[in-house]
């Protein structure tokens, strides 16, 4: 037989379906190393550091929401000797329990920030940026925004694949409530946005389906020929090449499932497609979660960006099995005074099980070699403002999870000195995903202590 390339399809009346790489149908000798990726989730609004933050459990809220006055509380209040010490999972992160030797938290980091822009506004499409505040002085640029580093690591670790970077959001508003800054972390360039995709349909049909293909006149016949091919490769496979297969088309078949019947509720609701939030929280995370993992396992794309929801926007959003009835995030961090910040920190902890879920399945999915997909991964966790209550936009927490191939340390919390800058951990990042670069943005160094 001939030998095949790690791009596999199967076909079905115009589209295509990528298949997971089997090893039973390349050359026997061929030396299999899996690619490495790369993941960024980002939480929205802050955190309440109290609950989230080691030692910082007996603080309060400051009670204002200015950069200023957050500064100055900097300046009297913080600080924290840095180190690396073990890691302790405080409230908010006990859902990552099952992965505390995978991951590693990193605080005390910086992000650049200008006067004059709305601090959620930077928080979001500032976050991942390249363009250090000298150079946005140079250009005269209104924000510190630029070439993210999902596309400075996608011109190297997605040559091949058939996209780059991929972007997605969890906002499934339609109608636009704040302007695409608050909505994007993904930028080509300077006001060149990398649209993130919000609907399940649509992230399917950039994944499997040709263009001309329309989801609800292809979807019954495309997987049923698609199993069908399916049915006929799988007598050319060896036995664990027939357990990744079946795995694959299963899980195909869930998310389709769970696609109808979030249809379902599109049009219990009177609606089309959705104008305003009905959909539970979890559910659509973790369905927009399982398409990107299909994309990683699948070598669709191997880096991709996650808004777990937008930046302020103030709509009601439900949180299914955390409130009876839709709340609004954005309103609910400024009003943390008394016991009401621990209605926010639910919402926390609800973007924590998010997070475990992702490296949970990404565990679970085996690579040619033997090793996970988590194993060749960084899938990063992070918030553009340190808590959502001042708008700070310092000492941002950080986490990392996966080896990056054996280069990456896990299993411990690294305190940061004081205005180290954020961007040193995406030069960390972009070194351990393989790029020649000595700087990003205005970086001073890698973060040393993460090395492996």
């Amino acid at each position: 037989m001939k030998s095949l390339s790690r791009r596999r399809f199967l076909v079905g009346n115009g589209a295509l379906l990528s298949l997971p790489f089997l090893p039973s149908l390349g050359k026997a000798n061929q030396a299999l190393r899996p690619a490495k990726r790369f993941v960024m989730m980002y939480l929205p609004n802050g955190l309440v550091r109290r609950c989230f933050i080691p030692g910082e459990e007996e603080n309060t809220s400051p009670g204002f929401n200015t950069v200023k006055k957050s500064e100055a509380f900097r300046r009297e209040k913080d600080a924290t000797p840095s180190g690396v010490r073990p890691l302790r999972l405080t409230q908010t992160m006990q859902p990552l329990a099952d992965h505390d030797k995978e991951l590693t938290l990193i605080t005390g980091l910086d992000r650049p920030y200008k006067l004059g822009g709305d601090a959620h506004e930077q928080g979001a499409s500032c976050y991942l940026s390249s363009v250090s505040p000298e150079e946005a002085s140079e250009k005269n640029l209104r924000f510190l925004q630029g070439r993210t580093l999902d596309h400075v690591i996608g011109e190297t670790v997605g040559r091949g694949t058939p996209l780059k970077t991929l972007e997605i959001s969890c906002n499934g508003f339609t109608k636009g409530k704040e302007s695409m800054r608050f909505d994007n972390i993904s930028w080509y360039d300077v006001d060149r946005v990398a649209p993130s995709l919000k609907s399940p349909q649509a992230l399917y049909d950039r994944l499997f389906l040709s263009d001309d293909a329309k989801y609800d006149d292809h979807l019954n016949e495309v997987t049923s020929l698609v199993l069908a091919d399916a049915k006929s490769l799988s007598g050319k496979l060896g036995g664990n090449d027939k357990d990744t297969l079946d795995g694959f088309m299963t899980m195909v078949r869930d998310i389709e499932t769970r696609m109808s019947r979030l249809r379902k509720l599109f049009a219990d609701a009177g609606m089309s497609r959705p104008t305003d939030e009905v959909l539970p929280r979890g559910e659509y995370i973790k369905l927009q979660c399982d398409l990107m993992i299909a994309a990683l396992q699948m070598g669709i794309t191997n880096v991709t960006t996650m808004m777990i929801g937008p930046e302020r926007w103030n709509a009601p959003m439900l949180y299914e099995s955390v409130f009876d009835k839709p709340v609004v995030h954005h309103s609910m961090s400024h009003n943390q005074k008394g016991d009401r910040y621990k209605k926010l920190q639910e919402i926390d902890r609800f973007h924590m099980e998010k997070y475990a879920y992702v490296l949970s399945r990404m565990k679970a999915v085996k690579e040619p070699d033997g090793s996970s997909l988590l194993d060749n991964s960084i899938v990063a966790c992070g918030v553009g403002l340190g808590d959502g209550a001042t708008h700070q936009y310092f000492d941002l927490p950080l986490i990392l999870a996966g080896k990056a191939q054996g280069g990456l340390k896990n299993g411990f919390h690294l305190q940061c000195p004081n205005g180290t800058p954020l961007s040193n951990a995406w030069l960390t990042i972009a070194r351990q995903m393989g790029l020649e670069v000595d700087r990003f943005s205005n970086s001073t160094g890698t973060l040393s202590a993460l090395a492996a």
